[in-house]
């Protein structure tokens, strides 16, 4: 089962990782000026990351989708990357370079299993 974890940066910021059952971590946040916005935060991932589209953005000619919405795309390094979009258009997860498109597809299937039922961890 997986767990959002809480972190306080030193310049008094939150920020939200969630990890899977082997506590690799799949997801990451932005910072957030308090602990309730990063919980807000939080139940967005919980509630768009099932509902949200996938919108490859490496295929030439890819089919613009509504928000909430998976982006993949190609860093400046070349691997694939994800980002979850809310409603708004804001930026809500991010996920870590990959090499191959498919592991790119896992990360994003892993957060759609994990969020949902994730516990919420405060390191603070």
């Amino acid at each position: 089962m997986g767990k959002f974890v809480i972190e306080k940066s030193s310049n008094d910021k939150f920020k939200f990782n969630l990890k899977a059952g082997n506590n690799e971590i799949i997801a990451t946040s932005q910072m957030y000026a308090s602990l309730a916005t990063c919980k807000n935060g939080i139940e967005s991932v919980r509630k768009n990351s099932i509902a949200a589209a996938v919108e490859d953005q490496t295929v030439e000619g890819f089919e613009t989708q509504k928000n909430p919405k998976w982006e993949i795309y190609k860093d400046a390094k070349g691997e694939f990357r994800f980002r979850l979009k809310a409603t708004n258009g804001e930026i809500i997860a991010t996920g870590e370079g990959y090499k191959a498109k498919a592991g790119c597809l896992n990360g994003i299937e892993s957060i759609k299993k994990n969020a949902p039922d994730a516990e919420l961890v405060e390191n603070l």
